[in-house]
């Protein structure tokens, strides 16, 4: 789960680096958008090496409801905070299943 939780959060790193690109060119002040879209590109890299340890995934949930809330500010995050929040979700679910398939599978070759 760690790896795929982590690919996804690169994604929303860039992703949203992308969007405050295309936010600037909106009547929003230039220092608004890298606000919001620096805050959420930094929290995204940071939470990508506290995944595996307890809460992490929590923290996740937290950062993808803080993405769609953001919205409020920058009215594209409530679209991308939406699809970055089902993306997670699909990330957490079908990260365990994988982890539960790598374990059943070291304990069937141990």
């Amino acid at each position: 789960m760690r790896t795929l939780c982590a690919s996804t959060l690169i994604g929303e790193f860039f992703v949203i680096g992308f969007a405050g690109l295309v936010a600037m060119k909106s009547d929003i002040s230039m220092a608004t958008v890298w606000t919001v879209c620096g805050v959420g590109m930094l929290l995204s890299v940071l939470l990508c090496g506290m995944i595996s340890r307890p809460g992490g995934v929590q923290l996740g949930w937290a950062l993808q409801i803080a993405l769609i809330v953001s919205g409020f500010v920058v009215p594209t995050m409530f679209v991308l905070g939406a699809l970055f929040a089902g993306l997670w979700w699909a990330s957490v679910h079908y990260g365990r299943k994988i982890d539960e398939a790598k374990a059943r599978w070291a304990a069937e070759a141990g």
